[in-house]
């Protein structure tokens, strides 16, 4: 008999500690997420998440609009899906999209970052999941770069949705972004020129199997004018390009931008924002 009033004892006692463990957890996580209004909200890859400081892109944008911003950009991601890799494919742009249109980021919560250069990941999927999407007036996507050099195909002429593809991806996400905010204005904004430093190639001779990078950024603009989104034009007659050294003008290494060339492209997407408005 005492050893079964031991028993109650103990299970009501685990009962309450689990309790108070779920309730400090619930507070802390309902704090965490607490809604957050921002007017204008990037995705994209390091181009736009590397920097984080004043000088970063979106920030600059913000200060240029007069706007607030959220720098949801997360370094080597892609739009399309990369099953080989569970934790780079859970915050793609379609994943991340999928997961603002349910307002369900329990897939991303569940990651841990170990990688150099991932530091800022889980705030800014809090950051993300604190968004009130409903009063987001705008939403700039700048991606595209990874999905050309890590070779993900372009298209699959079978399934134009196809999520391991670039263009399908891009649909899907532009899709939730709509379900999400139907009246969100959405500006996608295309990879500039780069060179590949490593290989000694650059994007107009780099081809990891589905075309060099201008192939991808015409079919962005294919899918832009299909779903009646604006699209930036960055990749041509931007960044010099008629010598190897142009890259060393508005690049640290290639691809991402130096400090003059982030101001370039916030300036660009600015003005392009402002000059459409009025």
């Amino acid at each position: 008999m005492g050893t079964k009033r031991g028993k109650i004892i103990l299970y009501c006692a685990s009962a309450v500690i689990f309790l108070c463990l779920f309730s400090v957890t619930f507070h802390s996580r309902s704090e965490r997420i607490a809604p957050r209004k921002v007017q204008v909200v990037f995705f994209g890859d390091s181009v736009c998440g590397l920097i984080r400081d004043d000088t970063a892109i979106p920030a600059q944008v913000g200060r240029l609009l007069d706007k607030t911003v959220f720098n949801g950009a997360f370094g080597g991601t892609c739009v399309g899906r990369l099953e080989a890799d569970y934790q780079k494919d859970a915050i793609s742009l379609t994943a991340l999209t999928r997961a603002v249109a349910a307002q369900d980021f329990g897939a991303q919560q569940t990651l841990h970052f170990r990688e150099s250069s991932t530091e800022y990941f889980a705030d800014t999927v809090d950051g993300l999941e604190a968004v009130d999407f409903s009063s987001v007036e705008l939403v700039v996507i700048e991606h595209g770069l990874n999905d050309y050099y890590s070779g993900v195909p372009i298209r699959n002429e079978e399934d134009p949705w196809d999520e391991a593809t670039f263009t399908g991806a891009l649909r899907h996400s532009l899709q939730a972004l709509r379900k999400a905010n139907p009246h969100m204005r959405i500006l996608l904004v295309t990879p500039t020129y780069t060179w590949y430093e490593r290989l000694g190639l650059t994007c107009e001779e780099y081809d990891a199997g589905y075309g060099v990078q201008e192939d991808y950024i015409r079919a962005e603009m294919e899918v832009a004018d299909e779903f009646g989104v604006d699209v930036l034009d960055v990749y041509h007659n931007v960044f010099p390009h008629e010598t190897w050294e142009d890259r060393q003008l508005y690049t640290q290494d290639g691809f991402h931008p130096n400090e003059a060339g982030r101001e370039i492209l916030a300036g660009m997407i600015a003005e392009y924002l402002q000059r459409e408005h009025r």
